[in-house]
């Protein structure tokens, strides 16, 4: 059954919402803290390259094709009975990678936490849209923005705590007393909803968006190495259009499709969904460019990176539980906030490329100008998505709002990196396929110091490229979402 609320909320929403927030936060740690891993797992289990990017795609991969068939799996099943079962999953696929002596193993054991990361992802925020009044939503959802922002920041420094006193499986050990406990406060506290009509199960549309999807990310995440144009790209790209293809007309001919079709008529929807794609491809590209800066150009460790990084999520956190960003969308609407915090964010981006090189005064400030305008339009976007979907499918809406973000961040680190790589490249002219092994190669301080500044001039364009990118995705779902809002005015006004 499913157990719609009283339009003042369930009486413990906010104490059900740090429970679903805690299990978010589990699977956004497990996203960043690997990376700081790296070094030991070459060292204890000689991975090779390879090794360690199949670590990390394992899981991106089986997250993001799943994403979609979790959030339609919750709405018809229980959302409540998916959290449960994405929790059960990914405390186990963090005791097996904790305990994991080969790489094979590290490896299954990572493509079964993204199982239940999946899970986790779309329950948590269509759990969210369940329990509270549409009054208190947008200000939920800040606090259930602001947890993915804290995740962000706090990976790297849990991480590099962890690998100064333990081995590198108390990284995913870590995962187990926070797992069991989300699990137990959800069993206690968590209402079950679900969709009350009960559709059959879209079987072939969630094999189809899984294949479609797994495939194209897979592309994008193998396009930078292997090339864009190679046989193994080209095919995995192929796979992928045809399955979303048929994905697509699949949906739009049967009477219980996953994903509703009529669901791209609405403008909110669409420009919404335009909107994200290019914010987090300038976002997600960027601010992976970032640590690459901290790091090869100012000479930070990882560590040292890590907590200069910090103010960007430091901000989102402040904004956002202290309700400030939900006022101001409140105040301003949802299309000037989400505009207003693109600008924001595009002028972030714009004071790390131009300033950084100067220091970490300018990419302080580029953090602080990204963190409020993260606040503001991160929120805003992900709640025009969720209201422009009936509440029945707010697992799916869940999953789309996921799959975008993977999408987005995927493309933007691909794209971003191969404009960083070409600029590079036209700059110092040598057969490096890297700043550390261009670097190695030098044979003089003068000829490090030019490759150094070639790689600072690629970082630069990549920046401006994401700024633009960001800037555009603000005004485009802003003049769109702005449009829907004069059509229903215009509508209820005509009735």
């Amino acid at each position: 059954m499913s157990s719609p609320q009283a339009p003042e909320g369930h009486p413990r929403r906010w104490l059900i919402l740090g429970v679903i927030c805690l299990a978010q936060l589990t699977v956004l740690l497990d996203n960043t803290v690997l990376n700081v891993a790296i070094p030991s797992l070459t060292r204890e289990l000689g991975a090779a390259t390879s090794d360690i990017q199949w670590m990390i795609n394992a899981y991106s991969l089986v997250q993001s094709g799943l994403l979609l068939t979790a959030g339609s799996a919750a709405d018809r099943y229980g959302r409540k009975r998916m959290l449960i079962s994405g929790l059960a999953l990914f405390g186990i696929g963090s005791l097996a990678a904790g305990l994991a002596d080969s790489t094979g193993q590290l490896i299954a054991a990572r493509a079964g936490m993204g199982i239940g990361g999946a899970l986790l992802l779309t329950t948590t925020l269509a759990v969210a849209m369940q329990i509270f009044p549409p009054g208190e939503i947008p200000r939920a959802i800040g606090v259930w923005s602001a947890v993915n922002a804290l995740g962000f920041a706090a990976g790297p420094l849990l991480g590099g705590f962890m690998l100064n006193h333990f081995r590198w499986g108390a990284v995913f050990l870590a995962n187990l007393p926070v797992a069991a406990l989300a699990l137990a406060a959800v069993v206690v506290l968590v209402p079950e909803s679900k969709n009350p009509r009960g559709d059959r199960p879209d079987l072939l549309g969630a094999l189809l968006s899984t294949v479609g999807m797994t495939a194209l990310v897979y592309a994008i995440i193998s396009g930078p190495e292997h090339g864009w144009t190679s046989a193994r790209v080209t095919a995995t790209a192929v796979v992928a259009l045809l399955a979303l293809a048929a994905f697509a007309r699949w949906e739009s001919r049967i009477p219980y499709p996953m994903l509703d079709p009529h669901f791209f008529r609405d403008r909110r929807f669409t420009g919404a969904v335009a909107g994200a794609v290019l914010i987090t491809f300038g976002m997600g590209g960027a601010l992976f460019l970032l640590t690459q800066h901290l790091q090869f150009v100012l000479g930070y460790g990882p560590l040292e990176a890590g907590l200069r990084t910090a103010p960007l999520a430091l901000a989102v956190v402040a904004l956002n539980f202290s309700g400030l960003s939900a006022k101001w969308t409140a105040r301003l609407g949802t299309p000037l906030s989400i505009a207003i915090g693109m600008v924001l964010m595009s002028a972030g981006l714009v004071s790390i490329a131009t300033l950084a090189g100067h220091g970490y005064g300018g990419t302080l400030l580029g953090l602080l100008l990204i963190g409020a305008g993260c606040a503001v339009a991160n929120p805003a976007m992900a709640h025009a998505i969720m209201s422009a979907i009936p509440p029945e499918k707010a697992g799916v809406g869940a999953g789309i709002n996921g799959t975008l973000a993977e999408f987005g961040n995927g493309l933007g680190v691909a794209v971003l990196g191969a404009v960083l790589n070409s600029r590079f490249a036209a700059l110092i002219p040598v057969t490096a396929a890297s700043l550390p092994a261009a670097l190695g190669s030098a044979d003089t301080a003068g000829e490090r110091g030019r490759i150094t500044d070639a790689f600072s001039s690629g970082l630069e364009t990549s920046q401006l490229v994401g700024a633009v990118a960001v800037l555009l995705g603000g005004l485009l779902a802003a003049a769109l979402l702005r449009r829907a809002e004069r059509a229903d005015s215009a509508m209820a006004v005509s009735v």
